[in-house]
């Protein structure tokens, strides 16, 4: 399992557009899918702090931290822009940070509410995606005006294929990354 920083350092140009998207109106803001306790989905609106360190997010005592205390399989997806239908993703484990220096740290700036009842968890990556739809320049070799560019990375250390999502690339020899050009539908 990657951190942040460490996926940053393989891929900057990716980690950097997903970090635009996720801070895109200031603090972070995005969509937190967790795993309820019988296996379900959840959706959630979180604002997540992206650091050189790695990626965080404060969660107040609430169904999410309890799912992330129980089972931490996590996904983010950025909100939307206003402009385009860009968007950002990213998945892995979400682990309780447990040094108080470090939360006291983080939590002051991010602004954190020392008064209130949260939990400081760091996500590792395991995929992170970038998709942008809008009009590409002509010139490069497979993309198509009008249709979405797509950048993939994969850890090669994250969770095994048992324990992977199905839409997930089960192969993970070595850390990829990669454009995938998508057709219409």
């Amino acid at each position: 399992m990657a951190s942040w920083s460490e996926f940053a350092a393989d891929e900057p140009r990716l980690a950097d557009g997903i970090r635009v998207l996720l801070q895109q109106y200031g603090p972070g803001f995005g969509y937190l899918a967790t795993v309820r306790a019988d296996g379900g989905p959840r959706v959630h609106p979180v604002s997540p702090v992206i650091t050189d360190e790695g990626l965080f997010c404060f969660i107040i005592d609430s169904p999410k931290r309890r799912d992330l205390e129980r089972d931490g399989r996590y996904a983010l997806h950025s909100f939307p822009p206003e402009e385009s239908d860009d968007e950002a993703y990213v998945a892995g484990r979400a682990r309780p940070v447990t040094d108080p220096a470090r939360v006291a740290q983080l939590a002051q700036s991010a602004r954190a509410e020392p008064l209130v009842d949260w939990l400081l968890f760091e996500f590792t990556v395991d995929v992170a995606m970038l998709t942008r739809r809008e009009q590409h320049p002509a010139g490069i070799p497979g993309l198509t005006p009008g249709r979405p560019a797509v950048r993939v990375w994969l850890d090669p250390h994250a969770p095994s294929a048992a324990a992977t999502p199905l839409a997930v690339p089960q192969a993970r020899p070595t850390r990829l990354s990669r454009d995938v050009q998508c057709t219409a539908a």
